[in-house]
């Protein structure tokens, strides 16, 4: 029983409201997750210092001068702990926005306990590595252009063995890009692969997805030439495998 107390995921909700930080709280330790709280910017900080966390539940609007998207920048800088932006903001431009700083995932407020719950699985699920058979196959890995993608340990090396930091979001999209190569992928195959789930397409969210990984993996993001645009339809990958 203590194992299996040792493997229950931490989340960290971060939010200035008491209410839903007691119910977030009270919700998902039922539910069998570790669950610690914070009301600011500054409690959040304390609280990666002394423990590692699975996923932030991250407010919007916080208390003592930075926001919650200065503060998924400054996770972002030191992590790639998923992040699920609680917001009161239900426009586009603000789910772009989020989406640009490193965030996994955005909810609006209100919100039902299900809905998070569901989202944070999928998130998650897909940040595991995959189950091996029982004949002991070896790790699912793909390599292109001296890239080094292993899907099993949900890793990215470059040439030099260097490993890159991707988002949750960013990792799935590199997946489907590279297990379809040569193919062009609309905005809405892309985020019907990578979310798991029914949702509005928005194309803007998956354009800004796109230009923060082409920043890490491409010699010139300005001038793509392993993840390039194909006007009016979507995106091809064009990297050699």
């Amino acid at each position: 029983m203590a194992s299996d107390q040792q493997r229950r995921e931490h989340v960290l909700v971060v939010d200035d409201d008491p209410r839903i930080r007691q119910m977030l709280t009270r919700y998902f330790e039922e539910e069998g997750y570790a669950v610690s709280t914070a009301s600011n910017g500054s409690e959040m900080q304390a609280c990666l210092q002394r423990e590692n966390f699975d996923i932030i539940l991250l407010d919007w609007v916080l208390p003592g001068g930075k926001d919650g998207l200065d503060l998924a920048r400054e996770i972002r800088g030191q992590s790639d702990v998923p992040i699920m932006m609680l917001t009161g903001r239900d426009e586009v431009i603000d789910r772009i926005v989020g989406i640009e700083v490193g965030a996994d995932d955005y909810i609006a407020k209100p919100f039902h306990l299900r809905e998070v719950h569901a989202r944070l699985k999928a998130i998650l699920r897909r940040r595991q590595p995959l189950t091996k058979n029982l004949e002991g196959s070896q790790s699912d890995v793909i390599r292109f252009e001296g890239w080094q993608l292993d899907i099993d340990r949900r890793q990215l090396l470059s040439a030099d063995k260097t490993e890159i930091d991707l988002t949750t979001g960013e990792f799935d999209i590199l997946v489907v890009f590279a297990r379809h190569a040569g193919r062009v992928l609309t905005r809405e195959f892309l985020m019907g692969q990578t979310r798991g789930r029914n949702l509005e397409v928005y194309d803007r969210t998956i354009d800004a997805q796109i230009a923060r990984l082409r920043k890490k993996i491409e010699t010139d993001p300005t001038h793509p030439q392993l993840i390039k645009s194909i006007r009016g339809v979507g995106y091809v990958f064009t990297g050699k495998l």
